[in-house]
């Protein structure tokens, strides 16, 4: 099946792609590679954090050029291939240049702040970085759907009279009050299919991707709204913020404990030595792996709860697994993937298996 064969084919690059990171992250550190970088910036300027942006600037590009080929080839070729992209090539370029600039806006500050807590704070510079996340994480919440979002996408009210009267009956009894519904262009960049109910406070929007409203019922619509909703109802975005939260705290607690007890193995006697920066990225994505199961099973339990919340209030369940099949073959997503796979990767339970215990309503 070509499902399977698109998400195996994807789920092998990433796999790569992490495995790669790591054994490059680990070079860097292993070898005088990164000494050097700093040594060669060191030469032209003085001021540590200028070095330090040089040094992330400089390891970014290279690690570009080597992981273009595999970027290119997952993220364009493939969706051509499978006939899932409605992108060009420009097109793909110029969104990738959109996101590596919001992404450079945004992690910059961080990085320099990291730089600034491990000179200030020493052992405890792991506490005000995870505060700044924190806070960081927040206003990002807030500022998605109003500011970063349309730079990206065409975000519109949608204009069905009746749709917008279902989903503000939904968004009441989930006690959500919504200023207004929104469709954005989705149909853009690809032919997948997404709805998300997205933002905080003042900012809180339903968005509906333009691929979901053109080939899927009032219905269809509705479950899929209400599922959405079902995550605002059962509290999942509060218990993920505080999930998150204590997470990352404890997160970068451990990366502190074994950033410091692991620097002499590699040559390093100050912490915050820039050449020694990949190796918090290098415990930052071992404890990541080690995390991914068991956030993914939460987050599916999460997802089980808010397919039966749109059930009770729909009174719909043919309609929510007619509309959750359309969209994972829209999507060309795995129906079964192998139980191992599902288990460690993926943060949605399989469409099979949402379907059966949908089908246990009926």
């Amino acid at each position: 099946m070509d499902s399977k064969k698109y998400n195996n084919i994807k789920l092998g690059i990433s796999i790569f792609n992490g495995l790669l990171s790591f054994a490059l992250l680990f070079l860097l550190v292993s070898s005088n590679l990164s000494r050097e970088i700093v040594e060669l910036w060191s030469n032209y300027f003085t001021n540590s954090y200028i070095i330090l942006l040089l040094f992330i600037f400089s390891v970014g590009i290279a690690f570009s050029i080597i992981f273009s080929p595999l970027n290119y080839y997952s993220n364009f070729y493939l969706e051509h291939k499978y006939n899932l992209s409605n992108q060009t090539f420009i097109k793909w370029i110029w969104e990738g240049s959109k996101a590596l600039f919001v992404s450079l806006v945004i992690g910059i500050p961080i990085l320099l702040f990291l730089f600034y807590s491990l000179n200030r704070y020493e052992n405890f510079w792991w506490l005000p970085f995870a505060i700044l996340l924190f806070l960081v994480s927040v206003v990002l919440a807030r500022i998605i759907p109003t500011i970063i979002l349309p730079l990206f996408y065409k975000i519109i009210p949608i204009e069905n009279e009746e749709l917008k009267l279902r989903i503000n009956k939904l968004a009441v009894n989930a006690g959500i009050k919504v200023e207004n519904v929104y469709s954005f262009d989705m149909s853009k960049n690809t032919k997948k299919a997404n709805a998300a109910f997205t933002g905080l406070g003042k900012s809180k929007r339903i968005i509906l991707g333009d691929t979901l409203l053109n080939n899927f019922s009032l219905d269809e619509i509705e479950t899929v709204i209400a599922h959405e909703l079902g995550h605002y109802k059962k509290k999942h975005i509060l218990k993920n913020i505080i999930i998150g939260t204590v997470s990352s705290f404890l997160t970068l607690f451990l990366i502190s404990l074994l950033y410091d007890n692991t620097l002499g193995l590699f040559g390093f006697k100050d912490r915050s030595a820039i050449a020694a920066f990949p190796l918090i990225s290098i415990w930052a994505m071992i404890i990541g792996l080690i995390q991914l199961p068991f956030t993914n099973m939460i987050s599916r339990k999460f997802e089980y709860e808010a397919d039966n919340y749109s059930i009770l209030v729909t009174k719909k369940p043919q309609v929510f697994a007619d509309a959750l099949n359309k969209l994972n073959k829209q999507n060309l997503g795995d129906e079964n993937p192998h139980p191992l796979v599902e288990w460690y990767f993926n943060s949605h339970p399989s469409v099979s298996r949402r379907i059966k215990k949908i089908e246990l309503s009926l």
